[in-house]
């Protein structure tokens, strides 16, 4: 069978890149993969907190460690370069090295805790965090950061899962990407006291029914090799996520090529590995079936999705 080359053009889908920019309350900024910064200006959490993004050589041939200078540039741009910074909680949706090669070192410089599963756990404490400074969370109990709660529910990798397992001891990074086992993968539901909600769910993955009884205004879905999957997955994530929440809004993350660096313009990820075009037509097709919005996210950009159109 001939692999199809290239990559999808973001070109033709400049219109779907139109979540608003927040004027007041909480704003969401992407950040690539499924990095997310939730943000009223006092308080903030952030999903992952991935911006080394290595290069495919040395994921595939190398050893991969956070790259402070990387790190350091984008706190910097989001204005959380302190250790007294607003952050309060850096949360890895699961910890491949696309989402939690860096968690424990932003961590550290912002003052953040460490928030999410026993293998998060390990990749603080292989980072230098002091265990004070790490959460080991409770599925289905909320966990309250200031102006943000944020309630964990026990999720799937979308198949395949390249590095499957947990992972039991401290990973000290140099060290193959495969050390990053994904550990306990998420949902989390995201509330606001203002009242706004949100699910982000950081893999095309999921357990089935295990959203039942959750509802959340917006959805921020992770499609990272969901292109690849026979349609009938997309059907399923889609019922299992969107759908089981009553969201209105959805917004895609996890689309973009992880081994380019955050301050070159967002590509999709080659076809070689995934498929965004399959992905929007049939998501596409589920949304306007539903009347839900379907966006893409403004890289840097701190946006409303509770104000996006449907």
């Amino acid at each position: 069978m001939r692999m199809k080359p290239g990559r999808p053009d973001l070109g033709p889908l400049a219109s779907l890149f139109d979540v608003p920019s927040a004027a007041d309350g909480p704003a969401v900024t992407f950040l690539g993969v499924s990095t997310l910064l939730f943000d009223d200006g006092e308080h903030a959490v952030l999903t992952d907190g991935f911006f080394s993004r290595p290069s495919l050589l040395k994921v595939g041939l190398g050893r991969i460690a956070p790259d402070a200078g990387r790190i350091g540039s984008a706190l910097a741009r989001l204005g959380l370069d302190d250790e007294r910074s607003r952050l309060r909680a850096v949360v890895p949706v699961h910890t491949h090295f696309d989402h939690a090669l860096d968690s424990g070192v932003v961590a550290q410089r912002t003052g953040a805790d460490l928030v999410g599963s026993e293998s998060a756990a390990y990749v603080g404490r292989g980072a230098g965090l002091p265990d004070d400074r790490i959460h080991v969370v409770t599925p289905g109990a909320p966990v309250e950061l200031g102006s943000f709660t944020l309630t964990f529910v026990e999720s799937d990798h979308c198949p395949p899962d390249r590095y499957p397992g947990r992972i039991s001891s401290p990973v000290v990074p140099p060290v193959r990407a495969a050390a990053y086992r994904c550990g306990e993968a998420w949902s989390i539901h995201v509330g606001h006291t203002s009242g706004r909600t949100a699910l982000v769910q950081g893999s095309a993955g999921f357990v089935p029914g295990a959203l039942a009884g959750m509802s959340a205004d917006v959805a921020y879905l992770g499609v990272g090799q969901l292109g690849v999957q026979d349609e009938d997955h997309l059907r399923a994530y889609w019922a299992e996520t969107v759908t089981a929440v009553g969201a209105r809004t959805v917004v895609l993350t996890h689309w973009d090529d992880f081994f380019r660096p955050l301050d070159r313009p967002l590509r999709a990820l080659p076809y070689a590995g995934d498929d965004l075009d399959v992905t929007l037509r049939v998501l596409g097709e589920l949304a306007a079936e539903q009347r839900v919005g379907l966006h893409l996210p403004t890289v840097w950009r701190g946006e409303d999705p509770w104000s996006a159109r449907a």
